[in-house]
């Protein structure tokens, strides 16, 4: 007598997704030999001057001894007890308008980033998940963004439309999204062949559906890292375009147009330094915090190091 097999059992599709949650988290973890972040002391010391920084944003009219916009005729005053940090060639209290220049520069380099982290992510989601033509047509396309250098594809970028503040997060947004692209179709890519990735395709998920719940929570970790390695750039290039006068418009208190009022008389230190390492400081923070970041979620980094 022929006893026939028993029909498979279809798998759970909460059960599969969140096999694919567990190994993110995994990662997340670290193997048994990886520090957790908040015991290492400069990732520590990173946070909490981010955390300082943006503090200040949120406090800057509270902290800001004088209107960081009201001249004087006290110009290019050295630091003292009455401008800690100086004057600028108008009569402008530097230590205030650094201040009110974290107002600017963390929040715009925050939209920069999340702007194109969502545009790059969708579009990596989508060349790596399709394949065939619309694989090879977008990675053409950030081919072509790659061939120019950042801050001249974004002068030029700034310089057609006008410049202002929205046109530089534009032009910033247009030179910076095919890196998360790169990064998220890789993720997708190496996926795709997985398991659970398998089985909610045999269950019928739909596309939309099978990136959204499955593909996209398992490699957005990859791109959280150099979303927070990309503020730091973020920042540094929207300064740059500011020192060429092509950011925020005066008189706005921007840290980079700052810099560059300095750089016309550097006998006057106070007007460009001070700016400068409110600059240095938030990229060198953030730049720690994506690495010790990118310590928890590649474990492949961590043993090789």
């Amino acid at each position: 007598m022929t006893t026939l097999a028993p029909d498979p059992v279809a798998p759970d599709p909460k059960a599969v997704r969140a096999l694919g949650r567990r190994r993110w988290l995994a990662r997340l973890r670290g193997g048994p030999t990886a520090r957790p972040i908040w015991r290492q002391p400069i990732a520590v010391a990173a946070l909490v001057l981010l955390g300082g920084w943006l503090l200040v944003a949120l406090l800057a009219p509270v902290l800001a001894p004088y209107d960081p916009l009201r001249q004087s005729p006290d110009a290019y005053a050295a630091p003292s007890a009455a401008h800690w940090f100086g004057t600028d060639s108008l009569g402008r209290d530097v230590f205030s308008r650094v201040l009110y220049g974290a107002r600017l520069s963390i929040p715009l380099a925050l939209a920069i980033v999340s702007l194109a982290l969502l545009v790059g992510g969708l579009l990596g989601l989508v060349a790596g998940y399709v394949g065939r033509f619309v694989d090879e047509a977008l990675m053409r396309l950030t081919d072509l963004v790659f061939a120019f250098p950042q801050i001249i594809l974004a002068m030029a970028v700034t310089a057609a439309f006008g410049p202002n503040t929205r046109n530089a997060v534009l032009a910033l947004v247009i030179v910076s999204w095919p890196v998360y692209a790169r990064v998220i179709r890789g993720a997708v890519l190496s996926m795709r062949g997985d398991d659970y990735v398998d089985a909610a395709r045999l269950l019928g998920v739909g596309p939309v559906r099978a990136l959204r719940r499955d593909v996209l929570p398992n490699s957005i970790g990859p791109a959280i890292v150099l979303a927070t390695l990309e503020l730091g750039n973020a920042v540094l290039l929207l300064a740059a375009l500011s020192f060429l006068g092509l950011g925020p418009r005066p008189p706005a208190a921007e840290w980079g147009s700052m810099v560059a009022l300095g750089a016309q008389d550097l006998s006057m230190w106070w007007v460009s330094v001070f700016p400068g390492l409110a600059i240095l400081t938030v990229v060198m923070a953030f730049n720690v915090l994506g690495d010790a970041l990118r310590d928890r979620l590649d474990p492949r980094y961590t043993k090789g190091r």
